[in-house]
């Protein structure tokens, strides 16, 4: 898909599409609001199939309405507008909502963090999920896990970067718990919705971009002005998609309508997660042989930097003053740690089997 079929702007929706929802019969009326661009490969195409999961799992008795960014409300405003009620629900990331409480981060993704299967096994089964519901419903928002993009990449950068010397004074589009440790590190973080990212560094306005990885970014025509991509993406091993719905809403629902909604997400979450695994190798190639991509590794400095500085940031929301916040990051530590050496003897020892000189295929 051509970055113009999806950023063509958006008629102005009315206030009158955000009017009260109505209940008439057993059918409920939900507004959503996303943080991207209408059918935005991944993300924006993710939104719309959470909708449409939700209208097929309850047989139609809630029916959501997608509005994208920028329809109703800028991107930045989709999780005040829920929790204040002027929407039902929206589609985004928790890195949006970082400034709220930074405990809120590691449900998205943390540096140097874990990868999507260990986040949802510790959602699942490992006391996140609790933790999540109660963060969240300090702002009148009940939470839900739809989706993981995967490894991300650092971004794309419009010169080399050879050491931790060429990456300070960067102007660097990025955000959440990852944009920080970018900061730390010596970048000047600029934070932008997806739709202003390719005119931002067309301009000159920034010198390099990260948004997610190839699937997602190739639509947005970033390569077209920068041509290094650089791996890993150490700031989001991982990055979580969710939707927040509106407390009153969500506890106005009976039980079936509730259990409805949370078997919709479960279901879409595994799908959205195993496209951008299937789309991802893809994608790149195509940039590689038809737009002279070059995949860089970044160097060996940075990437001690980068995680030096992740390990300062854990070690402080470890001791933050808010307790909320520092039994959510003990959580999120203790159970990487956990999970880190059996991943080793596991995924990634079958990996590394992968690479030797055998026959296979």
């Amino acid at each position: 898909m051509k970055r113009r079929d999806f950023l063509k702007a958006a008629a102005v929706t009315s206030t009158a599409a955000l009017a009260t929802p109505a209940l008439s019969q057993a059918r409920i009326e939900w507004r959503m609001v996303t943080l991207w661009p209408r059918n935005l490969p991944g993300p924006g195409v993710a939104a719309q199939r959470v909708a449409d999961r939700i209208i097929a799992v309850t047989g139609g008795r809630i029916n959501v309405r997608l509005f994208a960014a920028g329809e109703v409300v800028p991107a930045p405003g989709a999780f005040d507008a829920v929790a204040g009620g002027t929407a039902d629900l929206y589609h985004g990331v928790p890195s949006f909502w970082i400034s709220k409480s930074p405990g809120i981060g590691f449900f998205g993704s943390f540096p140097y963090g874990m990868t999507a299967y260990e986040q949802q096994a510790w959602m699942n089964h490992g006391g996140g999920q609790a933790l999540y519901d109660e963060i969240y419903g300090r702002f009148g928002v009940k939470p839900f896990i739809t989706g993981n993009s995967g490894p991300q990449w650092m971004g794309w950068f419009r010169r080399e970067i050879r050491s931790i010397d060429d990456f300070r004074g960067l102007r660097f589009r990025t955000a959440g718990l990852g944009g920080e440790m970018f900061r730390r590190a010596g970048a000047s973080v600029v934070a932008l919705p997806a739709g202003e990212i390719f005119a931002a560094l067309q301009a000159g306005t920034i010198d390099a971009a990260e948004f997610v990885g190839p699937f997602s970014d190739a639509p947005l025509g970033l390569h077209q002005v920068a041509k290094n991509y650089y791996y890993p993406g150490v700031q989001e091993p991982s990055s979580a998609e969710e939707i927040g719905i509106n407390m009153a809403r969500w506890n106005a629902l009976p039980d079936d309508l509730k259990a409805a909604v949370r078997f919709a997400c479960m279901s879409v979450a595994e799908e959205i997660t195993t496209e951008y695994d299937a789309r991802h190798p893809v994608a790149l190639a195509q940039l590689v042989s038809q737009h002279q991509v070059v995949p860089r590794e970044v160097p060996r400095d940075l990437l001690i930097a980068f995680g030096n500085t992740a390990g300062e940031m854990l070690a402080e929301f470890r001791a933050h003053s808010d307790p909320m916040v520092k039994r959510i990051a003990d959580s999120y530590a203790e159970f990487r740690v956990r999970s880190q050496g059996y991943m080793m003897q596991s995924y990634a020892a079958n990996f590394n089997a992968r690479t030797l000189p055998i026959r296979w295929g």
